[in-house]
């Protein structure tokens, strides 16, 4: 549900200030698709907070990793795909569950005779930190 907060933006001058790095390097940054600012109905870039969080990425990892942009566009890429493999899994799971689940992991009456009692098995999804 909306709670008609509108989200924060930040023009490239307070977020070149605020990063300390240079309003062209932003605009670098942008060309090479590292970072997608929206942009008014004139043209001004406005940064959300999750373009701040991808600008921190790139930073960390040409500032203190030293990866080249070239480098940072791979892993930025390889960072999506991730997280799609992540998005396919649980949407995997959860069909098992609706589908498969009541028919696959319970102990009926025939599997208590067997010879080998089937155990049951239980699918968990552990859930934990993303950092994404």
């Amino acid at each position: 549900m909306a709670t008609g907060k509108k989200a924060k933006k930040y023009t490239i001058s307070v977020v070149a200030e605020q990063y300390d790095v240079h309003p062209q390097t932003l605009r670098l940054y942008e060309r090479e698709g590292l970072i997608k600012p929206s942009r008014s109905a004139k043209g001004t870039r406005y940064y959300t907070e999750e373009d701040i969080e991808q600008l921190e990425l790139v930073l960390n990892l040409t500032r203190d990793l030293g990866v080249n942009l070239a480098g940072v566009e791979i892993i930025l890429n390889m960072r999506e795909k991730m997280r799609q493999m992540q998005n396919e899994f649980e949407h995997f799971l959860q069909y098992i569950r609706d589908n498969l689940g009541s028919e696959m992991f319970t102990i009926d009456e025939r599997s208590k005779s067997a010879l080998v009692p089937r155990r049951r098995i239980e699918l968990v999804v552990k859930r934990g930190d993303r950092n994404e």
